[in-house]
């Protein structure tokens, strides 16, 4: 068996945690602070391969191995790697206080309905986009990905960040809550352990009865009258089921929904986990749109202003859904196509746009497909009787990145 042991935040290690132990793995730190046998060998945990062979030549032998470890192992930690080597039955795990639950139990914050993304070593735009898609984040930090790069980056957000720092130092430890912009104008230095990102209007509004982020809508492709729009300027429901599909909105991607209208598509986008921004140039339509979102309980930033100018401000988007335009259509669809790091779906009612837009697409090096739908609805008629009411046709094309083109971006 391989012993694995976390110590809690700043927990002492139990004085017989390393009894009988020939091997004993962790960092030098831990190492300093347990109790070992003078006849254990002794590795510092650095890059992570060295010491699974060694352990592998112990465990072959069946000698005694522990790993000691800060927090819950099996929560971001070397349980993971332990187990995919050697076996989950190999392992019994004595399990510390993790760095999450401590920073919400130091905040004073229940913490089931909460999800927690791993910025160490990881790009930082995935828990950016989470932060801004959920009301409540924990988000584990890294060298360059810290809590002023977070703040940075969630400015316009609405949230707090709650820092915490050295958990379970009694001389170190620091919990402070701040705005965005005031974690982005500090030297955190390197002791963070996890960031709180909170919508405080939310934050503690969740009735859960299983523990862990919401699931996702238990429907999609609602109906047009599940929004408020304008004279029926809304994408249908059959145009959005596949618009969707085709967009495959994720927790952590980023969305642009351009020509929003009602914001139909981008608070659908929301509802399934995408962080979204809404870009309308009317008036009246932003506030619609922010409207819905609120009406469906979800995040969406509208920019008010036209397209392709107010987008430059804007970070990359996973996916792209545009909806409507004129005859510069064909030019944003291309600057879309440009900055989208997987698929640009687009909605056309004209026949006239549909060579232009699927030119955009594929100059700019997108596989392209599309499709005509025409859909027909049961309509009531007198006696109790159903006739077929024909919805106006609309063309979906959708061009998708080849793979080799997004290499490296974060899963």
């Amino acid at each position: 068996m391989i012993t694995v042991v976390g110590t809690g935040t700043g927990a002492p290690l139990p004085d017989d945690v390393a009894d009988g132990a020939e091997l004993v793995v962790g960092a030098r730190r831990h190492l300093e602070a347990a109790r070992l046998p003078e006849r254990a060998e002794r590795i510092v945990l650095g890059p992570l391969a060295p010491a699974l062979d060694a352990i592998e030549e112990y465990v072959a032998k069946d000698r005694r191995v522990v790993v000691l470890a800060s927090g819950d192992p099996g929560f971001f930690g070397i349980v993971r790697a332990l187990a995919e080597r050697f076996g989950a039955r190999r392992l019994r795990v004595r399990a510390g206080v993790s760095s999450v639950a401590a920073a919400f139990a130091r905040a004073g914050l229940p913490w089931d309905d909460a999800v927690v993304v791993s910025a160490h070593g990881r790009e930082l735009r995935t828990a950016v986009n989470v932060c801004r898609a959920r009301p409540k984040v924990a988000v584990l930090t890294g060298p360059g990905s810290g809590p002023a790069e977070l703040g940075a980056a969630l400015r316009d957000a609405g949230r707090v960040l709650v820092v915490a720092s050295a958990l379970g130092d009694p001389a170190r430890e620091r919990v402070e809550r701040v705005t965005p912009a005031e974690a982005a104008a500090r030297d955190w230095g390197p002791a963070v352990n996890v960031v709180l990102c909170l919508d405080e209007r939310r934050a503690l509004t969740s009735v859960r009865t299983v523990a862990g982020p919401a699931a996702g809508p238990a429907g999609w492709a609602l109906d047009e009258d599940a929004f408020t729009h304008r004279d029926s300027m809304i994408t249908k429901f059959e145009v959005r089921a596949l618009a969707l599909a085709r967009l495959g909105p994720r927790l952590g991607d980023l969305v642009w929904d351009v020509g929003a209208g009602s914001g139909s598509v981008a608070v659908e986008c929301a509802r399934l986990g995408a962080a979204v921004v809404a870009v309308e140039k009317a008036a009246d339509g932003a506030r619609r749109i922010r409207a819905n979102a609120e009406a469906h309980g979800v995040d969406v930033r509208v920019v008010h202003g036209t397209a392709p100018e107010v987008l430059a401000g804007l970070d990359d988007p996973d996916a792209v859904f545009v909806g409507g335009g004129g005859r510069e259509l064909p030019d944003l669809v291309a600057r879309c196509a440009r900055r989208a790091r997987r698929t640009v779906v687009v909605a056309l009612a004209a026949l006239d746009r549909v060579p232009g837009a699927r030119e955009a697409l594929t100059g700019a090096g997108f596989t392209c497909d599309g499709v005509l739908l025409q859909s027909s609805r049961l309509a009531p008629l007198p006696g109790e009787v159903s006739r077929l009411a024909a919805t106006n046709p609309v063309f979906l094309l959708w061009g998708v990145r080849p793979p080799a083109r997004t290499e490296g971006v974060a899963q």
